[in-house]
């Protein structure tokens, strides 16, 4: 099993879990070909706090992610105490704000290739054509169409954060994508599984014949009985995240160092 983060008394560390789920995450994308070396973001709020986040310090290749690496910074850029490493400026300034206006504990940004490719398109919209792009991102897409190049200003992740508005996904145009979630498993569950959606569409999309979309009375339904699966989406999101840091402790070990 993964490894666990349990206090002296038994009972779980909740910053150090933290820690230890953002870690991981990092180095899952890095085995799933979500990052770019050291560029994009993943960032989670401090438990017990709502203005502190937890970042890798830029710099680090992903691969080498541990939970005693993370630092902490705030909207302004302030690192507290025990920081070491540098905070990339796009990082700040795009997640900061979505982490304070949608109140979002994690928030998760990559350039990954697949759904970098749909969002190339003059028509990047995702098609709820498959099981799985229909019953996790139908209506749950929103789509800013206007890059505006590097952010650099706080201004930029507000404007961002209004393109999210109460969607979990947000497909950048030019750019990339973002994803937000309660936990980091279920953020990281959210972008392992859009980047498989978006390239079964870019290969659908290759063979030049239609597609053909589901009904969407068809996904309703599929959403309805979905809920009443007694493997409900937060438990399916839990044990694939553990499943995954299992992974990493066969092949990449080391992240909760």
């Amino acid at each position: 099993m993964a490894v666990s983060t349990l206090k002296a008394a038994g009972e779980v560390d909740p910053v150090q879990s933290a820690r230890v789920d953002l870690a991981a995450a990092h180095r899952l994308a890095v085995l799933h070909n979500l990052e770019e070396g050291i560029d994009n973001h993943f960032t989670v709020t401090v438990p017990g706090h709502n203005d502190r986040y937890f970042f890798l310090p830029f710099g680090l290749h992903w691969s080498e992610a541990r939970a005693s690496d993370l630092i902490v910074f705030s909207e302004d850029g302030h690192l507290f105490e025990g920081a070491k490493g540098d905070l990339e400026l796009s990082a700040q300034v795009i997640h900061a704000p979505i982490h304070r206006i949608t109140g979002a504990k994690v928030v998760m940004h990559t350039h990954q290739h697949w759904a970098l490719a749909l969002n190339m398109l003059e028509d990047n919209k995702l098609i709820s054509a498959n099981q799985t792009s229909a019953i996790y991102f139908d209506n749950q897409v929103a789509y800013d169409d206007d890059y505006t190049g590097a952010a650099t200003t706080l201004s930029e992740g507000e404007r961002l954060c209004s393109a999210l508005g109460d969607k979990h996904t947000l497909f950048m145009k030019n750019h990339g994508v973002l994803v937000v979630g309660s936990t980091v498993a279920e953020a990281y569950h959210r972008l392992y599984l859009l980047e498989r959606v978006c390239r079964v569409q870019v290969l659908a999309m290759a063979t030049n014949k239609t597609i053909v979309p589901i009904p969407k009375e068809t996904i309703d339904k599929s959403k309805y009985t979905a809920g009443n699966d007694p493997h409900s989406p937060t438990l399916r999101t839990e044990l694939f995240f553990d499943a995954m840091k299992r992974v990493l402790d066969r092949e990449l070990p080391g992240y909760a160092d």
